[in-house]
């Protein structure tokens, strides 16, 4: 009892709080200037997806339908036809990115690694429709991103 009101009447938490003040009044602030200071990502960051191409330009998707089935949310909607070759390729891939959790199942069921995610994480709209990605999209989100995806897929592979 003596103790509690010896140091309510010493102010010790006052005091103590100040002190604590000073200590980090003196030191650089760890905040960033966001739009002029981006801060550093996790080289597993999931941000806004994309569909990559071979070197060759042809659309890598061989529509296998994996990324589909897998996706927890059901954002992904794929069609496909066969090829005059024999080979399969998607007439259509949907993407809803406000259902979308960013859980990255997608990108890992893909055995070509067609659909990925790229550590874009300004894609803010003003409207429901713009985040509704369509194939055309999804391609031109890897092309914009190619340089980025294939050394991060590289130094992932090196990972395992």
């Amino acid at each position: 009892m003596i103790n509690k009101t010896a140091k309510a009447f010493l102010l010790v938490e006052l005091i103590s709080g100040f002190l604590l003040t000073l200590k980090y009044m003196f030191k650089k602030p760890v905040t960033i200037n966001y739009p002029y200071e981006k801060g550093a990502l996790s080289p597993r960051f999931r941000g806004e997806h994309a569909l990559r191409r071979y070197p060759n330009g042809e659309e890598r998707c061989i529509a296998c339908k994996l990324c589909e089935a897998i996706c927890p949310a059901q954002a992904i909607t794929i069609e496909a036809e066969a090829r005059v070759d024999g080979s399969r390729r998607t007439t259509r891939y949907d993407i809803d990115m406000t259902k979308c959790i960013y859980c990255g199942f997608c990108q890992e069921a893909c055995p070509v690694d067609a659909i990925v995610e790229t550590p874009n994480f300004e894609f803010a709209t003003e409207t429901h429709e713009e985040l509704l990605y369509n194939k055309e999209k999804l391609l031109s989100n890897g092309e914009r991103w190619e340089s980025v995806i294939s050394t991060s897929l590289m130094a992932d592979a090196e990972y395992r």
